[in-house]
């Protein structure tokens, strides 16, 4: 863009669609009136909050496996895990693996909507 913004625009809003483009705006960290010239030139902006619950949720997904990584490692050694109620602890492995499931189906939904 090249010179001074000096025109303005008057756009009528409900109050509902005044909510819904500020929170928008929000979300991608970017002031309204930006938000609003980007999106009418059918620039796509994309949603900041997304990006980092998308981060979060691949972060946790990572720990998740590097945990049950380590118990299945532990349990390999039988000396070690002689003494321990085995079934308690597949039954951490199991919620593990259904834990990461969720994940998987919710990131899939957040990448499918941004």
């Amino acid at each position: 863009m090249t010179g001074k913004r000096s025109k303005h625009l008057r756009v009528p809003v409900s109050a509902e669609e005044e909510r819904v483009i500020k929170r928008k705006a929000q979300d991608t960290g970017l002031p309204v009136a930006r938000y609003m010239r980007l999106v009418s030139q059918g620039y796509m902006v994309q949603s900041t909050i997304d990006l980092c619950q998308v981060e979060k949720l691949l972060k946790i997904n990572g720990d998740l496996g590097r945990a049950g990584g380590l118990l299945k490692l532990w349990l390999s050694d039988d000396r070690r895990a002689a003494g321990l109620d085995r079934k308690a602890i597949f039954g951490v492995l199991q919620e593990i693996r259904e834990t990461q499931g969720l994940m998987s189906r919710v990131l899939k939904r957040v990448v499918a909507r941004g």
